[in-house]
This record gives structure tokens, C-alpha cells and sequence, in this order.
């Protein structure tokens, strides 16, 4: 036992010394616990339900003229002023769908997590932030939605690319507002408790190239026990967030690396590369839906109640079109989304180069969250935005170009000095 205690404290002597030499042991990638594979696949009959409601209830909105009706009141209210009446259509119906969605969101997001001992949140918590999002949801979309109808009056042969292109701003917007206005709305954001680990944060970020950032620690431990952290906004705006449910399960070079993997996103600029990619495929589902809608009100406009797609009381059939097409390039997204996370993962791996800590930051995500390493080929076309666990750990275990006198890819980004 003692020579055993004395080689630990050799090691750890070792380490403390030589703050970047590599860490060479292997992490094993754990199997699922019957738990996780519970929640793997509960949640993909909550996929499943999902999907299929995004069907299912704009149909409903249209085939039973509930829709129609939605719009005759909301023309009476607005007194036949084109905003006003959007405007007043677009809160009776998200009104109505919170109400139809209730229940399901209810058992989805408070009575499942509860269930798997992965939700610290009180009802009236839980029910105060879904009136809160839906009250940013009615402020933030009616405006989303402004942009296609407005365009669908004045230009009703090429909506859809004037409204694929002003979507390049508008996202951009919310990418800049949504961590300053609202994301404060739903949890308490201050200041790092642990002063030493902010500093090692920053000190981080400068190596990575970020200047300026603030770090801030998220209450969020009054809703989840599962784990999360992001670097987020533009310039003046732009921050580094962590849940305190990831301060009290990872350790310092297991929160470093997942700190070094969200600054690599930043620094790759893929907030700006998401935008854009995002945007060119809305630009392929606002050209899809203006080639169907049409024919779809041609042929049921005597039970729907409406003859124009410019009609407000066509939003059940956007979204319902909407959900149609993003699905079909949904595995296009995703994709794209993993090529990204693969590419922060490499980042945050040569910057820091210590794999062990990097592998075993993704065990803990896995334990804690609930996950599973290997899901099935489905779930990682259809759902998966991250490279599945299993792969992101055999990575980290592998991938050291250092070793071998190789150039780092993304070394010419760093800023390391002796």
C-alpha cells in the first residue's frame, strides 16, 4: 500500500511539474447502464410521437377550419389592419397549441426526468419557464413569421429568397440577444465562484485567441443534474458559460478540456458557419414549400377556408411543410453538425493535449447525462447533432499528432507562449 501511495505521489509530482506533458493512459468506453438504455429508448418513442405530431396538429388546425376561425377573430380584433390581425392570429394559435402540447410536454420534460432521477426542478419552476417560453416564443416568432407573410404580399413568385436572405440577419440578432436577454430569464447568471478556475478559464481562452471574454456560472442545478457548458455571442457580447452542474462533476482537467472544445467552436468561427449553412437550407425549404403549398390549398381550400398561401390562416400549413422538409434534409444538418463537433473535439485535444482528461470529461457527460456510447445507425442519422460517445472517446484516446512531430491542424490559431 505504501510503495503504491508513493509512485501516485511520484506521478502526480510528475504532472504538476510538467503542466503539458501528455496524459498516455486509455479510458475505456463504459457500457450503458440499464437505466440509460431505458431513457435511450423511451426517448426515441418521444422521437417518434413528436415527429408525427408535427403532422398531426397543423392538420388539425386546417381540416377541422379552426385556422379560419382563428383568422376571422383575429381580423375582427386587428379591425382589418394587416399587422395587427398577424398578430393577434399568431397568439390565439400558439395559445391553443400550448394547450394541445400540455400534457405531453408535461410527461416529456418534468414527469420523465423526474422519473430518472435527472431533474432537480419544482413544478412551479418547471410550469413558470414554459409560460415564459411561451411568451418569448409568441414575441420572437411573431416577428419570424412577419417576414414570409409581409414578402408573401409583395412578392408572391419569389418570397421564398427574400425571405431565405433577411433570415441571415434575423438569426443573427438572436444569436447576439438570446444570451444577454433571455437566456437570463430562465436561470440566475453571475460570476465564477471559483475565482482560481476562472482565471485558468481566461488564461485558456488567451492561448485560444479569445480576448475579452467574461466567464459566467449558471444556476442551473434548480432545473437539471445533467451536465453542460458553451462559449457564446459576438464580440462585446461574447461569453463563457458553465452550468454549476458541471463545476461539481468534472474536474479541473476534465472542465478544461470541455472548455478548450467549446472555445474551439468559437475560434472556428461555427456559430458564423452554422448560420449560414442553416440559412441555405431554409433557403431549400421555403423553395420546397412554395412549390407544394399551392397545390395543397388548390385541393382542399373548400374544407380549409383559405385560397392564398398569403392568408395568416395558412400558418398550420407552413409549419406543417416546415416539418415535412426539414426532416427530409434533417440527416444533412446533423451531419454537418457533427463535422463541426469532430473538428471543436481535434481543437480542443491539440491545445490542450491531454486526451486522458478529454476521455474521461465524455465518460462523466455520458454517466451523468444519461447515455448511451453506441447508439443505434437511426438515431445517428436522425437525431444525433454529436459524434456518438463511444467515437468521440476512442478519438480522444488516439488522436495525437504531437507524439509524432506531426503539424497540429488547428495550431496556427493558438497563442502559446513559453
Amino acid at each position: 500500500m505504501t510503495c503504491s501511495l508513493l509512485i501516485k505521489l511520484i506521478v502526480l509530482s510528475i504532472t504538476c511539474i510538467f503542466a503539458q506533458a501528455p496524459d498516455i493512459s486509455y479510458v475505456e468506453v463504459p457500457e450503458p447502464t440499464s437505466e440509460a438504455l431505458s431513457y435511450y429508448k423511451s426517448g426515441n418513442v418521444l422521437w417518434v410521437i413528436n415527429f408525427m405530431l408535427g403532422f398531426l396538429i397543423p392538420l388539425f388546425f386546417l381540416f377541422t377550419g379552426l385556422s379560419a376561425k382563428i383568422r376571422n377573430w383575429a381580423t375582427r380584433l386587428g379591425k382589418n389592419k394587416w399587422f395587427l390581425t398577424l398578430a393577434f392570429y399568431f397568439i390565439i394559435f400558439s395559445i391553443i397549441s400550448f394547450f394541445i402540447e400540455l400534457p405531453l410536454s408535461y410527461y416529456q420534460d418534468f414527469m420523465r426526468e423526474h422519473a430518472y432521477n435527472l431533474s432537480n426542478q419544482t413544478f412551479s419552476k418547471w410550469f413558470t419557464d414554459l409560460i415564459n417560453s411561451l411568451l418569448v416564443g409568441i414575441l420572437i416568432g411573431g416577428l419570424f413569421i412577419s417576414i414570409p407573410y409581409f414578402l408573401l404580399k409583395k412578392s408572391p413568385k419569389r418570397w421564398w429568397f427574400y425571405t431565405s436572405i433577411i433570415m441571415v440577419p434575423f438569426m443573427a440578432l438572436m444569436m447576439l440577444i438570446y444570451p444577454i436577454w433571455i437566456s437570463p430569464i430562465f436561470n440566475d447568471f453571475g460570476p465564477m465562484k471559483d475565482q482560481v478556475l476562472e482565471t485558468k478559464i481566461l488564461a485558456l481562452a488567451e492561448e485560444c485567441g479569445i480576448e475579452g471574454s467574461r466567464v459566467f456560472e449558471v444556476d442551473k442545478s434548480i432545473d437539471t443534474k445533467k451536465l453542460n457548458a458553451y462559449v457564446t455571442g459576438f464580440r462585446d457580447t461574447k461569453r463563457i458559460v458553465l452550468w454549476d452542474t458541471i463545476i461539481e462533476k468534472l474536474n479541473e482537467d476534465e472542465l478544461l478540456s470541455v472548455m478548450a472544445h467549446e472555445m474551439g467552436h468559437y475560434v472556428l468561427g461555427h456559430a458564423i458557419n452554422g448560420l449560414m449553412f442553416m440559412c441555405l437550407m431554409m433557403m431549400l425549404t421555403f423553395y420546397a414549400i412554395y412549390r407544394t403549398a399551392d397545390s395543397f390549398i388548390n385541393r382542399y381550400k373548400d374544407r380549409i377556408g383559405f385560397e392564398r398561401f398569403s392568408d395568416i390562416a395558412s400558418l398550420p400549413l407552413l409549419f406543417l411543410l416546415m416539418h415535412l422538409f426539414l426532416n427530409i434534409i434533417g440527416p444533412i444538418q446533423l451531419a454537418f453538425s457533427r463535422y463541426q463537433e469532430n473538428a471543436a473535439d481535434r481543437f480542443g485535444l491539440e491545445i490542450r493535449q491531454n486526451n486522458y482528461a478529454a476521455a474521461s470529461a465524455f465518460v462523466k457527460l455520458q454517466e451523468e447525462n444519461l447515455a448511451i456510447p453506441r447508439p443505434g445507425w437511426l438515431f445517428k442519422i436522425f437525431r444525433s447533432s454529436h459524434p456518438i460517445l463511444g467515437d468521440r472517446i476512442d478519438f480522444c484516446n488516439t488522436y495525437r499528432p504531437w507524439e509524432k512531430g506531426e503539424p497540429l491542424k488547428y495550431g496556427k490559431y493558438f497563442n502559446i507562449t513559453d
